[in-house]
Parts: structure tokens; C-alpha cells; sequence
């Protein structure tokens, strides 16, 4: 008996014991409903109040389109720090680019201007020789010109020294000589007597001395006065009725003087040769 007993109380014991264990379970699943319940109430009446800070719960999707975002956020942040540097290395290729092009101009500039000045010296070279060339062009005139007349003249020393072959007057004998650049004979010395007194052979020839201007003051047509001669004997012997202002030189005597050799005054209007003198010096141009 006493074992029924017991066995009545232990099977009394497990079903209290069961009960007990499904009441704490159900203790805690109100409680934990309990919980759920409030925590929902106090999120709605959060979310009232604050709907626009409310944040919806991300799926799968969205997280994938969020990350995609940010990927593109950075792409684009790194093309634009790409494109800031490309247009600075651009503005520095540009500006290092307009520096030299400025340097270029300003060298062409300071070309331009050498050849500029170097086509100013060169039309001045050019004009210089054109004149030259104008220069020795008339110079070469006046020579064929000088060389057509002293082709029949002669050289001695420092002149050259023409002797007519026709006879004029004193007057129309210097004329003949000034024409062509020369005048009538001035004699210096005795070397340039004795060519003449060579030359003349039997000839009587005027030569450049005179006393026109004042009786007895004998001047060469240069307007020197006479300090050496060679007159003949008695010579000038002023014959006053032919007026014997003009002089001539002889070499072989002559009827009309004798045995008279040299210089002669004689009157001024008669017809004899004539002796040229033209000096070397007077063939250069100034």
C-alpha cells in the first residue's frame, strides 16, 4: 500500500510539476507578447511622429542599388578629378605654348627689322653704285671725248701739247684750245723750251703770253706773271705801229726777223700756228 502511495505521489508530482512548467511558459509568452506589443505601439507613435525621417527596411535589391550608387558617386568624383587635371596640364601646355610663340614673334620682329635695315644699306650700296657707275660713265665719255682730239697731240712730262698745221689769229688760237679743255702753251723751263724749239721745226707758233692789259707786263693766260723766258736778241722790242702785244716762238730763223731765234712779240691780229697745252691732272675728273 504504502507502494501505491508512493506511486500516487510521484505521478502527482510530475503532472504538478508539468503544470508548473506550462505556466511559466505561458508566463513568459505573455510577457514576450506583451513586450512585442508595446515595442510596436511605441514605433508606430515614433514613425507618427516622425515620418519623414523614417527609414523603410532594405532589401537585397536596394542594398545592390545603394552600393551601385556609391560605386558610380566614385567614378564620377575620380573622371572629375581626372578631367580637373587634364585641364591643368592643358592650361600649362597652352600657356608654355604662347610663351614661345610670343618669343618667336618678338625674334621674326627682330629679324624683320635686321633685313629691313640691311634693304635700306643695300639700296643706299646700290645708289652709291649707280652714281659710280654714272660717275665713271662720264668719265669714260669725256676720255673717248679727250682721246678723239689728243689722238694728233703729244705727251711730254706732266702735259699733253698740240701743234696746228693751219694758222689762225692769238684770239682765235686760244679759242681753239679752250674748246677742248686746254689752253694755249704756258713754258715753264728750259727742258719744256727745248721740246717746243724741237717740235716747232720751221713753224712760227703763238704761245700763252701776253700784255694786253698793261703794256710791258707780260702774263701767261693763266694770269702768272713772266719770270723766266727765253726772248730772242732785242726782243720784245714794242713795235709800236703793229702794237706787238702777242708773242711767238721760233725755232729757225725767219726772213722776216733775221737771224732771230726764240721769242718774238709781234702784233696780235696776224695768222700764224698755234701750240695747245692740256695737263695730264686736267683729264681726272673732280
Amino acid at each position: 500500500m504504502s507502494g501505491h502511495y508512493n506511486e500516487g505521489m510521484d505521478t502527482g508530482s510530475i503532472m504538478d510539476s508539468e503544470d508548473r512548467i506550462e505556466k511559466e511558459v505561458d508566463i513568459y509568452v505573455s510577457a514576450e507578447a506583451v513586450r512585442d506589443m508595446k515595442h510596436k505601439k511605441d514605433k508606430e507613435d515614433f514613425d507618427n511622429q516622425t515620418p519623414t525621417t523614417q527609414t523603410p527596411q532594405l532589401t537585397g535589391s536596394d542594398s545592390v542599388r545603394k552600393r551601385s550608387s556609391r560605386a558610380a558617386v566614385v567614378c564620377l568624383v575620380l573622371l572629375c578629378v581626372l578631367l580637373l587635371t587634364a585641364v591643368i596640364v592643358l592650361c600649362v601646355t597652352l600657356t608654355q605654348e604662347r610663351q614661345q610663340l610670343i618669343s618667336k614673334n618678338e625674334n621674326l620682329t627682330d629679324e624683320r627689322e635686321q633685313l629691313t635695315l640691311k634693304n635700306t644699306n643695300l639700296t643706299n650700296e646700290r645708289e652709291q653704285l649707280i652714281l659710280k657707275i654714272t660717275n665713271l660713265t662720264n668719265e669714260r665719255e669725256q676720255l673717248r671725248r679727250e682721246l678723239q682730239f689728243i689722238v694728233n697731240w703729244t705727251c711730254y712730262q706732266s702735259s699733253f701739247y698740240y701743234m696746228s698745221k693751219e694758222k689762225k689769229n692769238w684770239t682765235e688760237s686760244r679759242r681753239y684750245c679752250t674748246e677742248r679743255g686746254a689752253d694755249l702753251i704756258i713754258i715753264n723751263n728750259k727742258e719744256e723750251q727745248d721740246f717746243i724749239h724741237n717740235m716747232s721745226g720751221n713753224g712760227i707758233f703763238y704761245i700763252g703770253l701776253t700784255d694786253r692789259e698793261v703794256e710791258g707786263t707780260w702774263k701767261w693766260v693763266d694770269g702768272s706773271i713772266l719770270n723766266t723766258s727765253f726772248w730772242a736778241q732785242g726782243e720784245p722790242n714794242g713795235n709800236q705801229q703793229y702794237d706787238e702785244d702777242c708773242v711767238v716762238t721760233v725755232a729757225v730763223p725767219q726772213p722776216v726777223w733775221g737771224t732771230l731765234v726764240g721769242w718774238l712779240d709781234d702784233a696780235c691780229n696776224k695768222p700764224y700756228q698755234w701750240i695747245c697745252e692740256k695737263r695730264i691732272s686736267q683729264f681726272i675728273l673732280p
